[in-house]
């Protein structure tokens, strides 16, 4: 079987090159002729050629973002979560082998000739896709969120003040880099989340709209959920104009330009200045004189709960969800959800190669060895590292690495510990006045990480235990063949 496959998770940093690695390795195995094409932050090493897509049996899509289809038309196509590439390659590719898994869209549906945007949605729930409208905003909004974040942190190691004019400690680098990040990139993040919310939702056309939602939820004091309910607005309202609004020939070529741009603004703009902006406002203002009132026990238990969530599908879509919670707030000067959010993806990495090196025994030779890696994963904020020790003992690891970062999140939040970047892993400690209460984090962080190793110490079994069960597993069924 020839097989053609894309892989693409919504930051594009790791699902999609995990699936890749698996897909690959899994087929090799099985005897199955694939090539990959990577839809992530990096361009593909690799990319179709017209050979590749007529000589293939069928494509994969195994993402969770909008792929364009319209190259593949007339094949069959089979459409998964990353997640499923990930973590069940060769479990996926036998599906498709055997016929259990069906294709989406069939080698004669006319379907393919549909829009992109229709084409990715057929099949999919209703749930599934406003997570993919979402995921594609905050996709687009991170890497704006991460520079921005990162030159204000800079701005900071000249003092909390020095980007003020008439301070005593006033530097003027200081106040580019504040300049750049804070007036210029994190100024943008709103506008460019709800723009790539709406996008996914109605394509090209939905960019004005989008932009001009997000920038109205910054000016209405309604943030980071302002934004979000106007990406879905300006969407929404996008494709209805779209499909409802028809004009003769003649003067059809005002409709992209002119008419569609003028309608969607103007009703997105005034539902969000007079319906949504004010009322989101308020709840907004609620939930951040909430968080900043809380005492160190419910902080405690809003970081345990940020904590299993970041771990529990290291680096999927409840990670995701939570860290876009965390870097929403930061827009509001809540800083320590975000640092709670690090130090527990951090975690499930660190204490599992920490797991590797003080008890060797319990993992085999290649899972020793693919720790020392683990370690620079979990030091730079890459939850997913523990994914390929999940994958392989998921009733263990899951909930070892759960509890670690658990405590990480809920000693973070306790011990009000904040930061000022929104990623950048145990690298942002060498900044000063990024992180709050730097020894306390590096505290959290370590009790995490030494938490979890210990959990996998006593509920893991030794790699030799599991392998004499195993045999004794196949005696006991050959000696009841040999009895029946």
């Amino acid at each position: 079987m020839k097989l053609i496959a894309i892989t693409a998770c919504p930051t594009g940093v790791a699902h999609t090159y995990i699936a890749e690695a698996n897909l690959k390795k899994s087929a090799a195995k099985m005897g199955i002729d694939i090539v990959v094409e990577t839809h992530g932050a990096v361009e593909s090493e690799y990319h179709f050629t017209q050979d590749d897509i007529s000589q293939a049996d069928a494509v994969l899509i195994a993402a969770d973002k909008v792929i364009d289809l319209r190259r593949f038309k007339g094949k069959r196509i089979f459409k998964v979560p990353v997640a499923r590439a990930a973590k069940d390659a060769s479990g996926l590719l036998s599906n498709i082998m055997s016929g259990a898994l069906k294709p989406e869209i069939s080698s004669n549906n006319e379907a393919l000739n549909i829009d992109e945007n229709e084409a990715q949605a057929s099949g999919k729930s209703t749930l599934s896709q406003l997570y993919i409208h979402l995921i594609t905003g905050v996709n687009l909004m991170i890497p704006f969120v991460i520079a921005g974040g990162i030159l204000i942190a800079l701005s900071f190691s000249f003092g909390i003040n020095a980007a003020t004019p008439g301070d005593a400690n006033f530097s003027p680098i200081a106040k580019m880099l504040s300049d750049i990040g804070g007036g210029a990139a994190f100024a943008l993040m709103l506008p460019i989340l709800s723009l790539g919310i709406s996008k996914s939702i109605s394509g090209n056309l939905g960019i004005v709209s989008g932009a001009v939602g997000g920038m109205l939820a910054v000016h209405t004091g309604a943030g980071f959920l302002g934004a979000l309910f106007a990406g879905f607005l300006a969407g929404y309202i996008t494709l209805l104009v779209v499909k409802y609004i028809h004009l003769p020939k003649a003067i059809a070529g005002l409709k992209p330009i002119l008419i569609v741009p003028l309608l969607t603004v103007l009703l997105t703009g005034a539902l969000m200045i007079l319906v949504i902006g004010q009322p989101i406002r308020m709840l907004l203002e609620a939930l951040t004189s909430f968080l900043q009132s809380m005492g160190n026990m419910n902080a405690a238990i809003m970081g345990l709960m940020i904590g299993v969530m970041v771990a529990f599908d290291m680096g999927g879509p409840l990670n995701k969800t939570v860290c876009m919670f965390a870097i929403g707030l930061m827009s509001t000067g809540i800083y320590e959800p975000i640092a709670a959010c690090m130090a527990a993806g951090m975690v499930p990495p660190l204490g599992i190669a920490l797991a590797t090196t003080l008890f060797g025994r319990k993992f085999t030779a290649q899972e020793r060895e693919t720790g020392k890696v683990t370690y620079v994963l979990g030091l730079s904020f890459i939850t997913e590292g523990a994914i390929p020790y999940a994958v392989a003992d998921p009733l263990r690891v899951i909930p070892a690495i759960c509890a670690g970062s658990g405590l990480a999140g809920a000693l973070s939040m306790a011990l009000g510990c904040a930061s000022r970047a929104p990623h950048g892993g145990v690298f942002v400690l060498f900044i000063p006045n990024v992180i709050t209460h730097v020894l306390a984090y590096m505290f959290a962080i370590a009790a995490g990480a030494v938490f979890t190793a210990v959990i996998l110490r006593f509920i893991k079994k030794d790699v030799n235990e599991t392998l004499t069960e195993g045999v004794n597993d196949v005696n006991q069924h050959e000696e009841s063949f040999e009895r029946g």
